[in-house]
């Protein structure tokens, strides 16, 4: 196939991959390549369509928007390429390994036992640049199935199949079909499910968890940040079953929720999720579990769910599991967890406590998995439009404390106390002396997260306080009431090793464009307001 685009993109590769750059440059230059460019003429003798390239795949360019593409997506789309590739050798893995322990070679296996390439479904393909791209890009991938409701989209996505020459034609299937339904119509029949919608993935999620594979993958992303952030409580509730709540933390706990939500829908058919990576970028979540059945295993879920109780005054945080291990029952089996464990008003500043939740308190990330992938990305750098954003999001990834859901924000502890702050080196420091574990976050560059107690934090704070003495301010300010108290911790900050980690790459990536963000719905168009320069 002739390459579309009016420059050399091997030039520019070349350009990227063996001269060293700024990585925000880098990081502009993976994208303008996507940029559209003009291709064959149309069938119907018009002008030349334009034509959009990302990584190995080139679609054409819907302008009516009839068909949904979005530019700044890519993250996603690479991320989940990584993603598709490390499963797919786990799965050899795990194929060898069963082969091993049941002293037999692939010639004496019954077809049924014998390793078959994996079968990916994407729920909502519209353009199915997504699908084509797991088709030509990924080694060791089977049938990939298209599926979309919009008979506009499943012709764009054939048209674009058939343009991408005969591999993603003999590879990628589409059809016109409602998701849900289709999902239900093919039970435990994918090895990866991939939910991309526009907005929340609540209707999907039930239909997804049966349609995949055990031992599977389930790719799951959600666009609606307003709802599972905490701008609109009671629709979250009624989406998602769960309550969020304001903070700095509002975006892992919409991972979280998410992650309970998936975990709900399971349980109800026998079935359990581990989750390989959850991330939140840009203006979206997403998060890859695994999908087991076990019938016993599922008894335990509520072990892995928590409500979260936070102040509304300092926003301490406290978690408190759904289900609890009854220690005399040699079971071993989840029964209900006992009163909160937080008094009626906070501790630290007297004012009372919002309950949220439930949400995920397990670990979110599989700290080896993410390892694993990151390595993987290294390696194929070349191979990956968006490699700066997704190589820093899986590094801040790969450094989390996974026994330590949600975390505190250092501006905010600083802005209750009205202090100056301390540096992140400083207050990682003072966590560790005083025998506790503290990490950052891929969510927030401010995010502490800790194993340490809350009474733990504001005993720091208050010895920082005691070092950079703040004014007195009259009133029940919650800072007031946390500086009343004496600490019962006496904090050091002296720097210890572990504080400061060796920046050899950049944790957070600027957006790349202006209005890097989400786009039009298919079948809309922008608003346009036109400017009355008449005055009256």
């Amino acid at each position: 196939m002739t390459p579309a685009l009016g420059f050399s993109r091997s030039g520019l590769l070349n350009r990227r991959i063996n001269q060293p750059a700024n990585q925000v440059l880098c990081l502009h230059l993976a994208f303008s390549s996507a940029s559209p460019s003009p291709s064959e003429p149309s069938a119907a003798g018009g002008g030349p369509q334009t034509t959009i390239r990302e990584g190995k795949a080139e679609i054409f360019l819907d302008e009516s928007n009839s068909v949904f593409y979005n530019k700044a997506q890519v993250n996603n789309r690479d991320i989940s390429i990584a993603v598709l590739r490390s499963f797919i050798l786990k799965r050899h893995e795990e194929y060898a390994t069963r082969s091993r322990k049941a002293g037999t070679k692939d010639t004496t296996l019954s077809e049924q036992a014998k390793y078959k390439e994996p079968k990916v479904l994407e729920a909502l393909a519209a353009s199915g640049l997504r699908a084509i791209r797991y088709a030509v890009e990924v080694d060791g991938i089977g049938e990939v199935t298209a599926v979309d409701n919009n008979e506009a989209a499943v012709e764009a996505c054939k048209k674009n199949i058939q343009h991408n020459g005969s591999l993603a034609s003999s590879k990628v299937v589409p059809h016109h079909a409602d998701a849900r339904v289709y999902m239900l119509m093919h039970p435990k029949e994918f090895d990866v499910v991939d939910l991309d919608p526009y907005g929340s993935p609540a209707a999907f999620l039930d239909s997804a968890v049966q349609c995949v594979a055990d031992g599977g993958t389930l790719m799951c992303s959600a666009t609606d940040m307003a709802v599972l952030a905490g701008g609109n409580a009671e629709v979250c509730f009624s989406k998602y079953g769960s309550y969020p709540l304001r903070g700095k933390h509002c975006h892992e706990m919409a991972l979280r929720i998410l992650l309970a939500c998936i975990e709900s829908h399971a349980i109800r058919h026998k079935r359990y999720i581990v989750p390989i990576i959850s991330v939140h970028m840009d203006f979206y979540i997403r998060v890859f579990v695994r999908i087991f059945t076990s019938a016993s295993t599922v008894k335990s879920s509520p072990l892995k769910l928590a409500h979260v109780y936070q102040c509304t005054g300092c926003n301490s945080f406290h978690l408190q599991n759904i289900g609890r291990i009854n220690s005399k029952d040699e079971r071993n089996i989840a029964v209900p967890n006992f009163c909160p464990t937080v008094p009626e008003v906070c501790s630290e500043c007297g004012h009372k406590f919002v309950m949220g939740g439930p949400i995920w308190s397990d670990p979110i990330h599989d700290k080896k998995w993410a390892t694993s992938i990151l390595s993987d990305i290294h390696a194929m750098r070349e191979a990956y439009p968006a490699y700066p954003k997704i190589s820093a999001i899986l590094t801040s990834v790969s450094e989390e404390l996974l026994e330590a859901p949600l975390f505190v924000s250092l501006h905010n502890l600083c802005a209750i106390l009205k202090c100056t702050n301390p540096t992140m080196v400083m207050l990682q420091s003072a966590i560790r002396n005083a025998g506790y574990q503290v990490s950052g976050s891929h969510v927030d560059p401010l995010a502490l997260k800790t194993d340490a107690p809350m009474s733990v934090i504001w005993d720091i704070m208050r010895c920082w306080v005691k070092l950079h003495p703040v004014k007195h301010r009259p009133g029940n300010h919650p800072g007031n009431v946390i500086l009343s108290q004496e600490p019962k911790l006496q904090a050091k900050f002296s720097k210890v090793p572990q504080a400061s980690v060796t920046r050899k790459s950049p944790r957070f990536m600027p957006n790349p464009e202006k209005y890097w963000g989400p786009g039009t719905k298919a079948g809309r168009h922008p608003k346009t307001f036109q400017m009355n320069n008449n005055r009256n």
